[in-house]
């Protein structure tokens, strides 16, 4: 476990890397031994760095969900980060993309919970038991940590994304809300467009089988620390799609079908 300090230390860095805009070389090329706790560690002292701000946490997002990610990123389940209340983004509009160093687009459903949740034990069915209503949500996410080396371009590691919020920066929630067992939520599908154009396709299954699994792992996985899930909360369960780059001009659009539509435009 890394020093009280250099935990402290690096948390700073990524503050200052979100409020610059500048992206900082990787953690663990500076501290090899850095584990995943430490990762989520730097996360929990930035958080306070940012409630010393004035922000404030309104939910969590939960990454790395699918079998290929975790494959590529040699971890063998999904990771976790705070969404802040300064994160979320209205549809239909113009997003300044100045808030973002190199910003892309992901393909998501959001829990909004109706009702506490928390573990150990939580399952699924509690899940939805505590689930006021599903909706689409494209997910922003982002590099404080480059996700490339500039000099060796190599990439960056799980404990470095964990730290850096789990790349999330911005949510943009829409689409007609549902209840979770009004569908059958592992057929919720999407069709991501970008200046109309499709670049991405996907199923919801591709979350752990079902996203609900995730809002239960999660649940789970923070109960050690002496934190829950609040009611009001909202969870982004995981994307279902490849995460797509994005510049200034771009229009995101997502079909999902039944569940309506999400727009907005990188200004």
């Amino acid at each position: 476990m890394l020093s009280t300090d250099t935990l402290q230390a690096l948390a700073r860095e990524l503050y200052e890397a979100r409020k610059a805009r500048v992206a900082v070389r990787h953690f663990s090329r500076r501290h090899p031994d850095m584990t995943i706790d430490d990762g989520y560690a730097v996360q929990r002292a930035w958080v306070g760095l940012e409630q010393a701000d004035g922000r404030v946490v309104k939910g969590r997002k939960i990454g790395l969900t699918s079998r290929a990610m975790q494959l590529s990123s040699q971890i063998t389940e999904p990771d976790y980060a705070p969404l802040m209340d300064d994160m979320f983004f209205e549809p239909g509009g113009d997003i300044p993309i100045a808030r973002f160093i190199a910003p892309r687009v992901e393909v998501e459903l959001a829990f909004v919970l109706g009702r506490p949740l928390a573990g150990p034990g939580c399952t699924l069915v509690d899940v939805l038991a505590a689930t006021e209503y599903v909706c689409p949500a494209l997910e922003i996410i982002d590099a404080r940590i480059e996700q490339f080396d500039r000099e060796t371009r190599a990439p960056r590691k799980v404990t470095d994304t964990i730290s850096d919020f789990a790349a999330n920066a911005g949510i943009v929630m829409g689409g007609r809300p549902v209840r979770p067992d009004a569908v059958d939520l592992r057929w919720v599908g999407a069709m991501l467009y970008k200046n109309g154009v499709i670049e991405e396709t996907g199923l919801a299954a591709g979350v752990l089988n079902h996203p609900a699994t995730g809002v239960a792992w999660l649940a789970n996985k923070i109960a050690p620390h002496a934190e829950h899930l609040k009611a009001g909360d909202v969870v982004l369960a995981g994307s279902f799609t490849r995460p797509t780059p994005a510049v200034a001009g771009d229009t995101l659009h997502a079909d999902y079908g039944p569940l309506g539509t999400i727009a907005f435009r990188f200004a």
